[in-house]
């Protein structure tokens, strides 16, 4: 159980970032749902927490931006007194082929994925420290070990995102801080539902297990690394992509 935790999860307010949300709130964890787009969608999520008997609150912050996540953690770190778990799962996709690919498009897609991911862990990581215990959770992908066409930044961010956690959990072990990333595959999210059919049906083909993952798949994940059974753990890359990467 995480009763007693304070969680920080980025992109809360809809897909993987919801259920994890909703999962570590379930057991027990106080949740700071960041968003970035829709408060509506976030406050949704807060109300679904506080509805099956949990407790929540929104916070609008762009992880991309360096110097606003420094006032985010800084603010919720006066106000809750510590943060326990911090959950990476801010991201977003502008595919395209490389040939193709604006300049702008892969910069954006670096800066939320990978800088937003190292922004939260920077501002967080002092107040970690000073606490000597916490636990880091990075959503990375399965596109960030195979690659995947079409794809060239979201891959690199996520391939990204897997270094800098083995650094991270290297440099912050000694106190007695947990860093790890999970790896999703095809998941069914709002994200994925508007791919083509022909193409979810391409994608589940090479899935060993027969099937797309759904969101409670890496929620599950995410809540076991960030619970104490995980103490032992750290700069590991978790996939759960029904074998796509075996």
């Amino acid at each position: 159980m995480l009763t007693g935790k304070n969680a920080l999860v980025t992109g809360a307010s809809r897909g993987i970032g919801r259920a994890i949300a909703l999962e570590l709130a379930k057991r027990g964890a106080f949740v700071v749902v960041n968003y970035n787009g829709s408060e509506d969608a976030a406050n949704e999520t807060v109300a679904a927490i506080k509805a099956a008997g949990g407790d929540a609150v929104s916070v609008r912050c762009n992880v991309s931006d360096f110097t606003a996540c420094q006032e985010m953690i800084e603010s919720l770190i006066k106000e809750y007194k510590h943060m326990d778990i911090l959950v990476n799962n801010a991201g977003i996709t502008r595919d395209d082929l490389l040939m193709r690919m604006k300049e702008s498009d892969f910069d954006a897609v670096i800066n939320t994925n990978l800088k937003g991911t190292f922004n939260t862990i920077r501002h967080l990581s002092r107040y970690l420290l000073k606490q000597r215990a916490g636990k880091i959770i990075n959503i990375s992908s399965v596109s960030g070990i195979l690659g995947n066409a079409g794809q060239s930044n979201y891959a690199a961010s996520k391939a990204g995102v897997i270094g800098l956690t083995k650094s991270v959990a290297r440099e912050l072990a000694s106190r007695g801080i947990c860093v790890n990333a999970v790896a999703p595959g095809f998941v069914e999210t709002e994200m994925t539902a508007v791919l083509p059919e022909k193409t979810q049906e391409e994608l589940k083909k090479q899935i060993p297990l027969g099937r797309a993952g759904q969101v409670q798949d890496i929620a599950h994940a995410v809540a076991f690394l960030a619970s104490p059974e995980s103490d032992y753990i750290t700069g590991q890359i978790l996939s759960v992509d029904g074998g796509m990467a075996i």
